[in-house]
């Protein structure tokens, strides 16, 4: 009895996915604590086309294997949800500029791990942060960190804004 109901809350989490989101894969089990949902990098810039997201790499690819590119594969679909929040709620410009590509650092809420995102620093996306987050001090690589009500991380690496979302940021 209990592995046909584990079957079918695993059978419920994947039928949703796919209608959050087409293309996206729940990974994990029911009886882990957190399954994450991973997106393509197509389904990714599909959600960030639809609110005016942009995005930009140094090698202008896309390659999730080259440092230089700016990949969405593998992203969390909660991660890509809370860029689309923090577009509709600032109003501001956004330029996705690091994603899932290697090169960045390791770990668990990571880059390749779909946690975080790079975004380019405009005056208006920065003013956002700094009105409507608490600082919470230096990360410890010296960055500035401010925290969403929602709990995710926003910290200032000098050219560019690093963020880690644990979740969707309200959507």
């Amino acid at each position: 009895m209990k592995a046909r109901i584990g079957v079918r809350i695993r059978s419920v989490l994947t039928a949703l996915a796919l209608v959050v989101a087409p293309g996206a894969v729940v990974l994990g089990t029911a009886g882990d604590a957190f399954a994450v949902t991973k997106i393509s990098h197509a389904t990714a810039t599909s959600m960030f086309r639809e609110v005016g997201i942009t995005w930009s790499s140094s090698g202008n690819c896309s390659d999730r294997y080259n440092s230089t590119c700016t990949s969405f594969e593998q992203l969390n679909l909660a991660t890509a949800q809370g860029a689309q929040t923090l577009k509709r709620a600032s109003g501001c410009a956004l330029n996705i500029t690091g994603g899932t590509e290697t090169g960045h650092a390791s770990g668990t809420y990571s880059h390749w791990n779909g946690y975080k995102l790079d975004y380019s620093k405009y005056t208006c996306i920065g003013n956002y942060i700094k009105t409507n987050f608490t600082y919470i001090g230096l990360r410890g690589d010296g960055a500035p960190q401010w925290k969403s009500g929602s709990g995710n991380i926003y910290a200032d690496e000098g050219n560019h804004w690093d963020v880690l979302y644990y979740n969707c940021g309200g959507c």
